[in-house]
């Protein structure tokens, strides 16, 4: 498919004024002078021992942040899906709330997503303050709006592996990040100004925006770097952020181990096309000696996706785990009960976190954001999170020889 490359938007003047954030309940990651600019935000199934204690949840970090916002919020979501009584349930009446006081609230969903899921996206729409649109992104881009993040002020935002359902905070395995660091936060700020125009009938053409660098950041234990990392490529405000290329070359310049974890990994396209960027980089490590471990869902024992998983898993030096998170004591909860994080973290070093499954259609049809971070401080606490999840009695090496049956996930007969 031919993509047309965007105009880039410039987005409105923001802000970089705030208003004290509420505490949250964990660990903390409220606003102060010395806040890290980077902070790992998870969210674990309920009933598992993945959660992490010094971590700060989403379920309070969302809305202390949103508190917090006094002149703008942009929001972009795959979807919104919210249950009454659940952990969303607070989220959504900070947004509103945050209309309430003034603040220009703008939500931008995936158009195709809207039959499914229209109950939360028509609350926030009939708020007075609250402007409302969707993206057709499969007749601009081919694909969907899969990003998930939102941006408070102008000055900060969050990104990460949540999509705005009550079931990623309380039922999904997820990671994320709360972003302090101004020209990541722009870039995201253009990303949205660039779908926001498309949404609303704007027209696509050349890009000419330049993001620069990496950008200097501090984290708890130390500085690291950052790069905003987004697809799809012939969408960006700036083409050189295109993920997909940085990603091999993280895995190309790695000399010790590459962790992933992901949603789903497949080196095929959904037209039955090849997707060799990412396999062959992977391959080109264990054959040079780096530990290539991966960790992807059960979700992915379904016919056509679990062959290239078996396959992965036999050459030597390279080892792919299967997680499956039990059901819930209550009962059945359809699409969840699952790992749904997606980062990388090399050698130690470098890390990538971002809204992107392992898929040709997320990096060159489908709107996705991310971050690189070079430095050991960040990646160390990303190297914990995985082996949390690689050594725990949920994952699974892959039996290349095995039979595999795919889950039920949506509890319809």
């Amino acid at each position: 498919m031919s993509l047309r490359r965007p105009v880039f938007l410039l987005p409105l003047v923001l802000s970089l004024a705030c208003a004290a954030p509420a505490p949250a309940v964990r660990a903390s990651a409220s606003e102060s002078a010395s806040a890290p600019d980077l902070v790992l935000v998870e969210s674990s199934p309920v009933e598992t021992t993945l959660d992490h204690a010094d971590v700060p949840d989403a379920k309070d970090v969302w809305p202390e942040m949103i508190h917090a916002a006094t002149r703008t919020l942009d929001i972009a979501e795959f979807y919104l899906s919210n249950a009454p009584g659940s952990r969303l349930e607070p989220v959504v009446q900070a947004i509103e709330a945050a209309a309430d006081r003034g603040v220009k609230v703008r939500v931008l969903a995936e158009e195709k997503f809207y039959k499914t899921y229209p109950e939360t996206l028509e609350r926030l729409a009939k708020r007075p303050g609250i402007e409302m649109r969707r993206l057709d992104t499969a007749k601009s881009m081919g694909g969907v709006l899969h990003a998930k993040y939102f941006v408070v002020d102008g000055r900060e935002a969050y990104l990460g592996s949540q999509n705005f359902d009550w079931r990623s905070l309380e039922h999904i395995q997820e990671l994320g990040l709360r972003i302090r660091v101004p020209e990541v936060v722009r870039s995201l700020v253009d990303v949205f100004a660039l779908d926001w125009e498309l949404a609303g009938g704007g027209k696509a053409q050349a890009a000419t925006t330049t993001v620069g660098g990496p950008f200097p950041a501090h984290v708890s234990g130390g500085s690291v770097r950052v790069t905003p990392a987004l697809s799809p490529q012939g969408y960006l405000p700036d083409p050189a952020t295109w993920d997909l290329p940085r990603l091999v070359k993280l895995i190309d310049g790695a000399k010790r181990s590459v962790r992933v974890q992901v949603l789903t990994y497949k080196a095929k396209g959904r037209d039955g096309s090849t997707f060799p960027e990412l396999e062959e980089a992977l391959k080109r490590a264990a054959a040079r000696g780096v530990k290539v471990e991966l960790l992807v869902a059960d979700w992915s024992k379904r016919k056509g996706t679990i062959e290239g998983l078996q396959a992965l898993h036999a050459p030597p030096g390279l080892t792919v785990k299967l997680v499956t998170i039990p059901q819930w004591s209550g009962g059945f909860v359809p699409f969840a009960r699952v790992v749904h994080a997606k980062y990388m973290v090399v050698d130690g070093e470098q890390a990538w976190v971002g809204t992107s499954n392992w898929e040709r259609d997320y990096f060159t049809q489908t709107r996705n954001v991310g971050v690189i971070v070079e430095g050991e401080a960040f990646a160390r606490q990303l190297e914990r999170f995985f082996a949390d999840n690689w050594s725990s009695p949920y994952a699974v090496e892959v039996d290349p020889k095995a039979t595999y049956t795919a889950p039920d996930i949506s509890g319809t007969p």
